[in-house]
């Protein structure tokens, strides 16, 4: 009898003291809090600069661009050399 009232008492002991208190909880809360609030910054900075990239990607394809148009070769016209052998 002592000992299913020791092991009554034991799991009681284990069940209350596994319990997460209020106070835990509020800190897991706001721990959760600022770690979502983080990563939405993140989040925020990472679309801003993947938008700066594709913007200045954009304005080198077009410089790229004006500049090969500029190029007096750049009709797309090949050019073939020819050589002959001469015996030596």
């Amino acid at each position: 009898m002592k000992k299913v009232l020791f092991l009554a008492l034991a799991a009681g002991t284990l069940t209350f003291t596994s319990c997460d208190s209020k106070r835990e909880d509020n800190m897991e809360a706001q721990g959760t809090e600022i770690k979502n609030e983080g990563e939405a910054k993140a989040d925020a900075m990472e679309e801003k600069a993947e938008t700066m990239r594709d913007s200045a990607n954009a304005a080198g394809e077009a410089m790229g661009d004006k500049a090969d148009a500029m190029d007096p070769n750049s009709t797309n016209s090949t050019t073939t050399t020819t050589t002959t052998e001469t015996p030596k």
